[in-house]
């Protein structure tokens, strides 16, 4: 036996002892059971949840994008298309008063008719032949009236339906106009009551409607523009108006219908002129 330098005996004839491998710390016995892992902890391991922040960080730069854009293309529909109408409806306005200071006036030719009546001269899609003034709307408020209510007639103005009467004409003249764009010109239209006055002018004559109802239908209702609105079978035998527009305001989900009736002694005459 040899006396260790540590106080420890150790055998000369028995495998030898290293001083290391007396001091070496033992591993613990539930490491052996345990391999590590060569690659290491995994990417999502190592960022936790910083990529769900991140993520969520990306989502809210997006919508805050997304919200800008949509109130500039709002703003785009409120207000540019109000400038470019305004444009527009002054020249409409020069070319009809042109256009009727050339046509020949029923007074100029040996009075006034008993009915009033003064049919418009024949126009085409997009041209502009009567004026509406509604005085609930203020004193200056009067647009040039265009045929047709496509998309890009009534970015012109109010429309007249085709195939519906014209004004002063028995049956049922029907007029569109947007609400919120292209200058809304019936933007006003839910402040109409039952007695209101509509002017509708041709050349000299204007025909003044009086309110009579209002309400609102599906957008696919067809029946207010019969001759005898919702009654497609009767004959008509007075003379109606029926303003048609978009509600509630910013949206297309109902429109709102004004419907007013013509008294043809009720007939002011007019200066020439489009307003």
């Amino acid at each position: 036996m040899v006396q260790h330098p540590l106080n420890m005996e150790v055998s000369q004839v028995g495998p030898q002892v290293l001083l290391t491998d007396l001091v070496r710390p033992r591993r613990p016995q539930n490491a052996l059971l345990r391999s590590p892992d060569p690659a290491g902890p995994s990417q999502t391991q190592r960022a936790g949840p910083g990529w769900l922040l991140a993520a969520a960080g990306v989502a809210g730069e997006l919508l805050i994008t997304a919200g800008v854009l949509m109130l500039l293309f709002a703003g785009y529909e409120l207000k540019v298309t109000d400038y470019r109408a305004a444009g527009t409806q002054h020249r409409l306005q020069q070319q009809l008063t042109r256009m009727w200071a050339a046509a020949p006036s029923p007074q100029r030719g040996g009075g006034r008719r008993p009915s009033g009546i003064t049919s418009p001269p024949a126009v085409r899609d997009g041209q502009g032949f009567a004026v509406i003034a509604i005085p609930r709307f203020g004193l200056s408020y009067h647009r040039v009236i265009v045929e047709g209510v496509s998309t890009a007639d009534l970015q012109l103005g109010p429309g007249h339906y085709p195939g519906t009467a014209l004004p002063g004409q028995v049956g049922n003249t029907v007029i569109s106009g947007h609400r919120t764009t292209y200058g809304h010109p019936f933007w006003d239209a839910d402040t109409l009551r039952p007695g209101d006055a509509i002017d509708l002018q041709v050349r000299d004559r204007i025909y003044r409607y009086r309110v009579t109802a209002s309400h609102t239908v599906d957008p696919g209702d067809v029946a207010v523009t019969d001759p005898v609105p919702d009654n497609p079978t009767a004959k008509a035998t007075r003379r109606l108006l029926t303003l048609t527009t978009c509600t509630p305001r910013f949206t297309a989900a109902r429109r709102l219908i004004i419907t007013a009736e013509l008294n043809p002694h009720d007939v002011p005459a007019a200066s020439p002129g489009a307003g």
